[in-house]
């Protein structure tokens, strides 16, 4: 009885975060028109730091050890975008700029927090997806599912000079090979760090909650029409089949 009212717990402080991370994310507009370019780039990085932290979270309830096979995540992340940054492979040629701030060998901390705070909501959505597949089917899915983000966040970034593409491609200005890069890393770090029994209930909100804010921030905050639209119909596709499926395996 006490484990369940001390785990009932855990679960309400894991709301309370993301309930913070939600208003952080709607704030985000208003605080770059009140105050700003820099004071927009502060509530950027305060809503990736409360992403990660409703993830983590989401782990948590089920005990700290739940959290261990994530800290491969962020070293990965930080590899693969070092080397992308200066070779140009797998993503293509781009550079960072100066404004996130701190960064290591020109890659920007928060980045790889970026790839902490959205991998594992779409391992749940790909573990929903492919019940009783073998591994490198789910990493596959994952790395779809994950990549389907991108179609919004990539143009965004762009858009605020968090980076710069050196030959600007077909998608907004995005080269087509960033997504084929998005796939391959995705799917290493996944098949390499992809726990077993996933909390699908929370990380599937954490992906749907994203796919619904950047519709409507790209769409009508930021001026993203086209983003906003392929976003939704990608990272909607996958959003939708998860809540699906996961209505059925609560029933």
């Amino acid at each position: 009885m006490l484990r369940r009212v001390h785990m009932n717990s855990l679960w309400t402080g894991g709301w309370v975060v993301i309930f913070l991370w939600v208003l952080t994310m709607i704030l985000t507009p208003v605080v770059g028109w009140t105050w700003g370019g820099a004071a927009l780039t502060w509530a950027i990085q305060a809503g990736v730091l409360l992403q990660v932290a409703s993830v983590l979270a989401a782990f948590q309830v089920r005990g700290w050890r739940r959290i261990l096979p994530l800290a491969g995540v962020l070293p990965l992340a930080w590899l693969a975008e070092f080397i992308g940054s200066h070779t140009g492979l797998p993503f293509g040629r781009y550079s960072y700029t100066d404004v996130l701030q701190p960064q290591v060998g020109d890659v920007p901390l928060l980045i790889p927090l970026a790839w902490l705070m959205m991998l594992p909501p779409a391992w749940a959505v790909a573990d929903l997806l492919t019940p009783r597949q073998p591994r490198w089917i789910k990493s596959l899915a994952a790395a779809l599912a994950f990549t389907a983000w991108d179609l919004f966040l990539d143009p965004q970034m762009v858009a605020w000079d968090f980076w710069r593409w050196h030959e600007p491609g077909l998608y907004f200005g995005i080269p087509l090979l960033n997504y084929f890069g998005w796939l391959l890393v995705s799917f290493i770090i996944s098949y390499g760090s992809m726990p077993d029994d996933l909390p699908h209930g929370s990380l599937l909100s954490i992906y749907v909650i994203t796919w619904i804010l950047q519709t409507i921030g790209q769409a009508f905050f930021w001026s993203l029409p086209g983003p906003a639209a392929f976003g939704f119909v990608g990272m909607g596709l996958f959003a939708v089949l998860a809540m699906r499926a996961h209505f059925q395996e609560t029933q």
